[in-house]
């Protein structure tokens, strides 16, 4: 009876990850973490960069609207929101290494670097979104010879 407890026991030790044996992140941990790491400013300033192409969408809106809309964005409550995918998938020991890597010297220099490195990777993405979708509608166009136009959607890209 014994033996197969203890054989029960090993096989499930095998079987489950690491991570149930583990303690869950903590919401203050994981809060630090980003706070540390700047998430918050790199949200607003992912929001930022969004608002050229909102203004296209509202043409009429004037600045003095974009700015309320900017004056409400709080990088605060963008971390609150993230903190479970956070907890979903990283413990408290994985927090801590985190945090004590952002405290070192490289993890500091990844903190003052990364705005523009997000910013200058987005416009890459972007471009390269734009290839993509270049080749897309000339691969269709050749395809299909029935279309001797360009496409609409060409002419914007």
């Amino acid at each position: 009876m014994y033996r197969k407890y203890l054989t029960s026991l090993l096989l499930a030790a095998l079987i489950l990850p690491v991570p149930a044996f583990s303690a869950p992140a903590s919401k203050e941990s994981i809060r630090k973490m980003m706070i540390e790491a700047g998430s918050g400013k790199i949200g607003v300033q992912i929001m930022n960069q969004m608002i050229p192409a909102m203004k296209r969408m509202i043409p009429k809106a004037p600045d003095k609207f974009w700015k309320d809309v900017m004056a409400e964005v709080n990088e605060n409550e963008m971390i609150e929101l993230v903190i479970p995918v956070y907890q979903k998938y990283l413990t408290e020991e994985d927090i801590k290494g985190i945090n004590a890597f952002y405290a070192s010297a490289a993890g500091k220099k990844l903190i003052k670097v990364q705005p523009a490195i997000l910013r200058e990777s987005i416009l890459i993405g972007r471009q390269w979104g734009q290839q993509i979708a270049r080749k897309i509608l000339l691969k269709y166009q050749q395809k299909n010879h029935k279309q001797s136009r360009p496409l609409n959607h060409e002419k914007k890209l």
